[in-house]
């Protein structure tokens, strides 16, 4: 019994360096979110996206989600109650956001968690494209899935994950479920009808869940 216990035991561990070393390796690919917006404006103004499968589709999105990120950028505001809560944070905390540029859900997202990373020091916000790291991607999966954007938060002094998040707000995580539940899929009308939550929900969802992420 002891051995077995401890044969896991060493396996965890082995995993748990494995992924801590591929975080470290992922921050020689990593872009800061300044860098990530300039990237999707010149994908956006070449009529290009991020990954392998450069479709009209994608290269579609990538152009809505620049102008929609460029309206977030400007407009997310984060509360008087919260700000006070993210500039108390007490420790470096690196946030990883795997995504790619055609994601709806990421671009509603990221300019929210750029604003929150703005108010402190203690946050350093790196971008990853999901298909260039598949093999960090698939330590962090939703439900067995690639889904994205995918935050994984870790402790910058060590380089050990303290947690993660995504792919959406809980609010809208809810949402989706109920509807699968009742379609068995989510619809084109459905989508719409989330971008829409988005966009009146102002990143408030985002933040609230964030904040909770950091204790605090």
């Amino acid at each position: 019994m002891f051995k077995i216990e401890f044969q896991m035991e060493v396996k965890d561990n082995t995993v748990e360096k494995t992924t801590r070393a591929l975080i470290q390796e992922s921050y020689n690919k990593a872009v800061s979110y300044e860098d990530y917006r300039s990237l999707l404006a010149s994908l956006s103004a070449e009529g290009k996206a991020t990954g392998p499968n450069e479709s009209e589709e994608l290269t579609e999105y990538t152009i809505l989600n620049d102008k929609r990120m460029k309206r977030l950028d400007k407009t997310v505001k984060v509360s008087e109650e919260n700000t006070n809560k993210i500039k108390s944070l007490g420790k470096k905390v690196t946030w990883l956001v795997l995504t790619e540029s055609w994601c709806g859900d990421a671009a509603q997202i990221m300019p929210v968690m750029n604003k929150m990373a703005e108010l402190t020091g203690n946050i350093n916000f790196k971008v990853l494209q999901r298909d260039q790291n598949l093999e960090l991607m698939s330590r962090f999966l939703t439900n067995g899935t690639l889904s994205i954007p995918k935050l994984i938060m870790v402790d910058s002094e060590t380089n050990e994950v303290i947690s993660e998040w995504g792919s959406r707000p809980s609010v809208a995580t809810k949402m989706v479920e109920n509807f699968k539940k009742e379609h068995g899929g989510l619809t084109p009308e459905f989508k719409q009808d989330l971008q829409v939550w988005y966009n009146k929900d102002k990143g408030q969802s985002t933040i609230s869940d964030l904040v909770k992420l950091l204790n605090l």
